[in-house]
């Protein structure tokens, strides 16, 4: 599995070095929702124009009512661009624990930005606590919230670690990301069983190579 070559990298971390794009002048304004509403008459309008250039009758019965069909899935697959993450991380509980939280298999489903086809993945992400901890399902809302937007694969590793190390104030963040791309499976070079493995590590998953081996160890002990 694409997730073992990590085990064999551990080492690299101790150099400082980093897999992914490894960003520390992280922009948290990419955080911010975005000003305005969604235009879904606008959407509608542009699916309509699409469908002519491509050569369709979007007045057939089967494409008739596709474009308000369209828009409408943009509003609910795009819904994170109008979410702040951080509203899910508002609340925290003071708790004496200070080893290793790791939720494995998050699944998540985002949009390339190049393409706008699916991505579909799933994601590992573990925190080292600093006297306050998280309810458990505040973590994969966090990742709803950035994953339902025009995404990049390294950007949504890197954005999930920064805003988790910050607004948890932990000791360390790790997240991994293992994603199937359709703008690589359906079309283009059609590499169907490809995957695309990102990760991002923050505080002592960064500076300690034990620590770092302990969670790639757990991530990939989840394959059984």
């Amino acid at each position: 599995m694409a997730i073992n070559s990590f085990l064999a990298e551990a080492s690299a971390y101790a150099n400082g070095e980093s897999v992914g794009s490894g960003v520390d002048d992280f922009d948290e304004s990419a955080l911010r929702p975005a000003t305005g509403s969604m235009d879904l008459d606008r959407i509608r309008r542009a699916v309509r124009e699409i469908l002519l250039a491509v050569g369709e009758d979007p007045d057939r019965e089967g494409l008739r009512e596709t474009p308000d069909r369209v828009a409408r899935m943009y509003a609910e697959v795009f819904q994170g661009l109008h979410q702040d993450p951080r509203f899910h991380l508002k609340k925290l509980f003071t708790q004496k624990y200070d080893e290793m939280v790791l939720i494995r298999d998050i699944r998540f489903v985002s949009f390339c930005e190049h393409h706008l086809l699916p991505v579909v993945g799933r994601a590992h992400v573990a925190y080292i606590p600093n006297g306050r901890v998280v309810g458990l399902s505040k973590i994969p809302r966090v990742l709803d919230v950035l994953s339902k937007r025009p995404q990049m694969q390294e950007r949504l590793t890197e954005e999930l670690a920064e805003l988790l190390m910050r607004e948890l104030d932990a000791k360390g963040v790790a997240v991994v990301i293992e994603g199937t791309h359709s703008c690589m499976t359906i079309r283009g070079v059609n590499k169907s069983d490809s995957s695309f493995v990102t990760s991002a590590m923050r505080g002592t998953f960064k500076d300690k190579l034990a620590t770092r081996t302990e969670v790639m160890s757990l991530i990939s002990g989840s394959r059984g």
